[in-house]
């Protein structure tokens, strides 16, 4: 009895990651090489900008803003015209690709912050325009039940890449050596040939999903007519509040080494530590968020954010704040990033589900824009801790305004 139950059981849990389908694991297959491109930028970003070209905290804040969100507005392009077209697929590899030739830009920039911020724009136009079709794509290559479990499944391959990518980046560096002035040009050559066959993976085994034509085209007017539902607008608002309280990774981690004076080389591992938590909890926690409620898994994540920050302010220091504070971020993104799409996706009409998502993803964005640049202001002219104290009390009031905006009684009301 003990043996059948223990079958029964690897049934089940066989059962339920089969019925996630294959194309989630398509597009998990191709965010992982991506993020492993994207990564080996992101992790060398900061220190390349900050120490390397000496950009001044406000200036950096201006600079991580674009990077998510100046080019807010071309995730609703990007999500208008593959509903529109019904060709999610297209739409999402056109982004994929600009992303990829991003990374050459970044060889032909040099030393110029307007020309660095030209690339970086460049590649959130990528961005911008693939991550609501992909998104899109999973909720309609998933039954609703399991769309917590299949945006685990998603991020946790994700964040394979995520983690995979500042160790590469760490291993041109170390071959070519951190004193070397074309090292970080060596880490941008790496990282477009990477980016290219992410492209070919989506080319090659990413199935598009073709909803069938709905009775009124979709239009701008149609569109529009999506605000109009209670439960899009609340949440919109949610993801607003929530992205002014989200100050960005790069801030995080040039804390962290201004707190503790870690050496460049050294720096990319910071994003390793997180990246490792998220991909061993994204999975668990999506799973979660399908049997308890995923506003409850979502504001847990904002509080891990919260101690991230304390963390960050207070007077803990050595290898418990290293480990605490990548753990707790790590956390972070595991309970939030696809848990608030899986939130998202059963409000909104198939037809218009990338163009839904987009507005989601736009609001968060344009929140964050504004949050990065204030953040590096507080930095620059109060200092960092009393920047970091008035970040965690913006989490705080936004955990309590996102309960009260998408609380279960409202939405059933």
């Amino acid at each position: 009895m003990y043996l059948s139950t223990i079958g029964r059981r690897e049934h089940a849990a066989k059962g339920k990651l089969s019925a996630v389908g294959a194309n989630v694991f398509a597009l998990g297959a191709v965010s992982l090489v991506t993020d492993v491109s994207s990564e080996m930028v992101t992790a060398v970003l900061p220190v390349y900008l900050v120490l390397g070209l000496h950009l001044s905290p406000a200036a950096y804040g201006l600079v991580d803003g674009l990077y998510t969100g100046a080019t807010a507005l071309l995730r609703i392009v990007g999500g208008y015209v593959a509903d529109r077209v019904r060709r999610r697929k297209v739409v999402a590899g056109v982004g994929y690709g600009l992303s990829a030739v991003a990374k050459l830009g970044l060889l032909a920039a040099g030393a110029s912050a307007a020309a660095i911020g030209a690339v970086i724009t460049l590649d959130r136009t990528g961005k911008g325009l693939r991550t609501a079709p992909r998104d899109a794509l999973i909720t309609l290559s998933t039954p609703e039940p399991l769309l917590g479990r299949a945006f685990g499944v998603h991020r946790a391959m994700d964040s394979v890449g995520a983690f995979a990518g500042p160790l590469v980046a760490l291993a041109v560096l170390a071959a070519v050596g951190t004193t070397n002035p074309e090292a970080f040009d060596a880490v941008f050559v790496v990282s477009f040939c990477v980016a290219a066959i992410g492209v070919l993976l989506l080319v090659l085994f990413v199935r598009d999903h073709r909803t069938p034509r709905p009775a009124d085209p979709v239009s701008p007017r149609v569109a529009a007519a999506l605000l109009r539902g209670s439960g899009v607008r609340r949440l919109l608002v949610a993801a607003c509040v929530l992205g002014l309280a989200t100050v960005g990774d790069g801030f995080v981690y040039l804390l962290l080494q201004h707190k503790e004076d870690i050496a460049t080389g050294w720096f990319p591992l910071l994003a390793v530590g997180t990246n490792l938590s998220y991909l061993l909890l994204a999975a668990p926690l999506g799973a979660l968020a399908d049997r308890v409620g995923r506003l409850p898994v979502v504001l847990g994540g904002y509080g891990a954010l919260v101690l991230v920050y304390l963390l960050l302010a207070g007077p803990v220091s050595g290898w418990p704040l290293f480990v605490l504070s990548l753990a707790l971020y790590g956390a972070f993104y595991a309970a939030t990033d696809g848990v608030l799409m899986a939130l998202a996706g059963p409000l909104l009409p198939e037809s218009l589900r990338t163009t839904g998502i987009s507005l989601v993803q736009t609001a968060q964005a344009l929140a964050y824009f504004v949050s990065s640049v204030l953040f590096g202001l507080a930095w620059q002219f109060w200092g960092a801790g009393l920047a970091i104290g008035v970040a965690a009390g913006a989490a705080l009031v936004a955990i309590a305004v996102t309960f009260v905006v998408l609380s279960p009684r409202k939405a059933a009301a």
